[in-house]
């Protein structure tokens, strides 16, 4: 029993790997590939990169969705909103020093955040997301979209050549990423059903802290550099798009359960996560205090699925 466990869970962390670094390898190259291609820098920035944020999620999903196991896709989707807002900000504000907002993100960004969150709540309230739910779902992700481009000039860059191995580079991190996620979601079955756990609160969990990573590594190199208002952004197009993209892509591969304990506490515990970061928010900065609360409401998060303390 216990050594099944240990395989279990390091099966998850291999899996994890391989799904984050495929992710890495498939962004990159495609990203190199568009430029050698002529596409606008702008449009594959705002594109690939939204999307490559939030790939291993998308990609657990769809294979939670094929293999039986749907209500993993819920569960990734709160459980990673609300690890960027209380881990990954928090870890920026109490690292660096006081987060400033780069540009006003309550003018249309703050808006489509809270807007997704609610729609999450208002659709999902019947336990079963519609085809027409998902297609609103789809049609905020285009909002986001058609606002990042909207919002940001294309600059002038010379146009790079690609070879083999970016072309290689692509089809491995496609790969990586299928059976990456597929092992990942085979992993937090196993782990649920060895823990006698709901598979949901350990997608919201361990997944999606292992998903996340990326995203605190970065946030925190670029805290240390100065440059600690990256942050922000990142939190807000990964939750974004995390919200648009990860719950409606799925579901056009199959009926997705959410789960009892998603809508009677982390659904709304993540909105109102949501709402706390737009209420920090509203100052133009987050300070090292609110960075501390941040960590706190992320340890009674934790603790409140497992039950340590």
């Amino acid at each position: 029993m216990l050594s099944d466990i240990l395989l279990n869970v390091l099966v998850l962390g291999g899996s994890l790997f391989i799904l984050v670094k495929g992710s890495d390898w498939f962004v990159d190259s495609a990203e190199r590939i568009g430029l050698s291609l002529g596409v606008s820098p702008f449009i594959i920035g705002v594109s690939i990169v939204a999307f490559g944020t939030s790939l291993p999620e998308l990609a657990s999903g769809i294979s939670a969705v094929l293999n039986g196991n749907s209500e993993i896709v819920t569960g990734v989707v709160v459980g990673s909103n609300i690890t960027n807002i209380l881990l990954v900000l928090g870890l920026v504000a109490t690292v660096g020093r006081v987060v400033k907002m780069d540009y006003d993100i309550m003018d249309i960004d703050m808006p489509l955040l809270l807007g997704s969150a609610f729609l999450m709540w208002f659709c999902l309230a019947d336990q079963h997301l519609s085809r027409f739910e998902a297609i609103l779902f789809l049609i905020g992700l285009t909002i986001f979209l058609l606002n990042s481009l909207t919002g940001h000039e294309r600059g002038d860059q010379e146009r790079p050549k690609s070879s083999w191995k970016d072309y290689l580079l692509l089809l491995l991190g496609g790969v990586f990423v299928k059976y990456g996620a597929d092992f990942t979601v085979d992993a937090i079955s196993d782990l649920a059903k060895g823990f006698q756990m709901d598979t949901t609160i350990l997608a919201q969990t361990l997944l999606a802290l292992g998903t996340s990573l990326p995203e605190v590594a970065v946030s925190i190199t670029a805290a240390l550099k100065g440059k600690p208002g990256i942050a922000v952004g990142n939190v807000l197009g990964s939750n974004i798009f995390n919200t648009y993209a990860v719950m409606a892509i799925p579901s056009f591969f199959g009926t997705l359960i959410i789960s009892d304990v998603t809508l009677s506490f982390y659904l709304p515990f993540m909105i109102a996560c949501t709402l706390l970061f737009a209420l920090i928010s509203m100052g133009g900065r987050v300070t090292k205090w609110e960075g501390y609360m941040l960590l706190l409401f992320y340890l009674y998060f934790f603790n409140h699925s497992f039950g340590i303390l």
